[in-house]
């Protein structure tokens, strides 16, 4: 008969498969929506009503696609809606954030250094912050504000900025950048089922009956739907840190993922430019990669720790090194590791080693000593949470450990 804790493990698969499929089918159709609209070419001998025209080539065949301004003088009764794939996307992204996050949220989600939350208010925090920063949102876009886009985008991003640090003053990092990925996901697909959507069914619903249809719905779905064209780039790279330490268990992490934001952008604007014929401003992909370079350095500070104990490490004799830490590193891994990262873990709902790291001998630890150093001396990614209470002298320690490794 199937554990309890295998079904478990095989749903959370299962979800994850079907979030990367739809997020592939939303983002890919978003694209190719984005790179038509602005590539969309104008002429005097296009039909009344039509505002510009794209001839494509793809799978041996080709295709004529027209853009009217509102809409073609006799509206055909059947209509593509793209919105499954947003919808299917948030849904399936929310059933992993409470099957990861808010089941096992001891040890992704609740830090208690930072604060000290009951289940059930780390789980209101985290689903409540979703709700709060889509009004939030949606309260700017509907004032004055929606008439400047520009400055619209720049107090998105102070929101996207706020949301970041708030999250990591509550949550683990882990959580805390996840959670700004679900936030701006959340703001993509409330655009597409609050606002986008209705918008076009009372443009729809006009036409049939005849009436003439107000352009201001067009003009509001268009705002709406630039913003996500520069917030997906993003998205995607927050929902990808959780397997990153150096993004999410930096001291920075909330500095790292605000820039990230602004990265997104660059490169967007590359490629609208481009779509929309306007040339290559090549110059975004330099101040990309400047960009990209701050972020490292930024994730490869030393913690405070860390720089007080291996700035002046004395280079030593090997053995003498293994003499004097090796006895230290090994009850550190086992007692703040091994509950996990042992044949047989001992931590409850844990039936192999997370991604198969076996800390039970001195060789493995040894050829685990990079990521032994990168998650547990660099970063505080593990223990997650901290759940084993490693302290900070035994961080120092690993570090001193792993720079003596290297010295010799």
């Amino acid at each position: 008969m199937l554990e309890l804790v295998v079904i478990w493990e095989w749903l959370e698969f299962i979800v994850r498969w079907v979030h990367v499929i739809t997020a592939i089918a939303w983002i890919g159709s978003s694209f190719y929506f984005i790179a038509l609209d602005l590539g969309l070419r104008r002429s005097s001998q296009l039909p009344e009503g039509v505002l510009g025209e794209e001839w494509q080539v793809h799978g041996g065949g080709f295709y004529h696609v027209q853009k009217y301004q509102v809409a073609p003088p006799d509206l055909p009764q059947h209509l593509t809606w793209f919105k499954w794939e947003s919808y299917s996307t948030w849904l399936s992204g929310f059933a992993l954030l409470a099957i990861l996050y808010w089941s096992g949220a001891e040890i992704y989600l609740i830090d208690r250094s930072k604060a000290d939350l009951e289940l059930w208010q780390a789980i209101a925090l985290s689903g409540g912050s979703l709700l709060i920063g889509w009004v939030v949102y949606n309260t700017l876009c509907k004032s004055k504000l929606g008439e400047s886009p520009t400055l619209l985008m720049i107090l998105l991003f102070v929101l996207l900025v706020a949301m970041s640090w708030g999250y990591d003053q509550i949550f683990t990092g882990r959580a805390a950048l996840l959670h700004v990925g679900a936030f701006t996901a959340t703001v993509m697909t409330a655009n597409v089922f609050l606002v986008i959507i209705p918008n076009q069914k009372i443009v729809v619903k006009d036409l049939r009956e005849g009436k003439a249809p107000d352009p201001k719905f067009g003009q509001i779905g268009k705002l709406r739907s630039t913003h996500n064209n520069y917030l997906t780039l993003p998205v995607i790279f927050l929902m990808l840190s959780n397997h990153y330490p150096l993004a999410f268990a930096s001291e920075y992490n909330w500095i790292i993922c605000s820039l990230i934001f602004l990265t997104g952008v660059l490169i967007r604007h590359y490629f609208n430019s481009v779509h929309a014929r306007r040339g290559h401003p090549h110059w975004t992909w330099a101040l990309t990669a400047v960009i990209i370079i701050i972020i490292m350095w930024l994730s490869a500070l030393k913690p405070p720790y860390e720089t007080a104990h291996v700035q002046d490490i004395p280079i030593v004799p090997q053995e003498t090194a293994e003499t004097v830490e090796w006895a230290h590193v090994m009850d550190i891994v086992n007692i703040r590791c091994m509950t996990c990262h042992m044949q047989n873990p001992s931590w409850e709902g844990f039936l192999w080693a997370p991604k198969n790291v076996l800390l039970e001998t001195k060789e493995q630890i040894l050829y685990h000593s990079d990521k032994i150093y990168l998650q547990a001396a660099m970063s505080n990614a593990m223990p997650p949470a901290n759940v084993t209470y490693m302290t900070q002298e035994e961080r120092a320690m690993i570090a001193n450990w792993y720079a003596h490794l290297k010295l010799n």
